[in-house]
């Protein structure tokens, strides 16, 4: 029995011990270095590390790149506005894609304090299985559900602007 509490003890500390919030998640995917960037630079990263939960949707490297270098250099210097577009990306609460899925379109409510476009399209003539589609915005998702242990990344192919 003692070996057995001492295994359970082991494993809750190492499911802590590699617990990663949203920022590190992110970071480790590999593919969000301009999210990253762009975090730091609105002093944002310690925000995101924080309790949460946040779902983040969260523009790949090659969505940033769709914005002409000059406008995103801007962009990274302007503390202000940066803030208010790394806000936009993100909700307060954990918003899993099945929870998405179950409104055809729907407004969430941004950190940033602006809606957030949410449709859901179904194209049941797609071959064997209905293919879903997950607009935010204008933004395509194109993967669901990383899960962070403070929240949830969903990865779009757009940096969304705020109105």
């Amino acid at each position: 029995m003692k070996k057995l509490f001492t295994v359970l003890a082991l494993t809750c500390a190492m499911t802590t011990a590699n617990a990663k919030d949203i920022v590190d998640t992110a970071v480790e995917a590999g593919s969000f270095k301009t999210l990253a960037t762009a975090l730091t630079a609105a002093d944002l990263v310690n925000t995101l590390k924080g309790p949460g939960p946040f779902t983040v949707f969260a523009p790949t490297d090659e969505a940033f790149a769709k914005i002409p270098k000059a406008d995103l250099d801007a962009l990274l210097k302007d503390k202000a506005k940066l803030q208010a577009v790394l806000t936009y990306h993100v909700v307060s609460g954990k918003v899993m894609a099945a929870d998405i899925l179950k409104n055809a379109s729907s407004k969430v409510k941004t950190v940033q304090g602006s809606d957030l476009n949410v449709s859901v399209s179904v194209n049941k003539k797609a071959y064997k299985e209905p293919n879903t589609s997950v607009k935010v915005n204008n933004a395509s998702v194109i993967k669901t559900d990383i899960v962070a242990d403070n929240g949830v990344i969903h990865v779009i192919d757009t940096v969304v602007m705020p109105k």
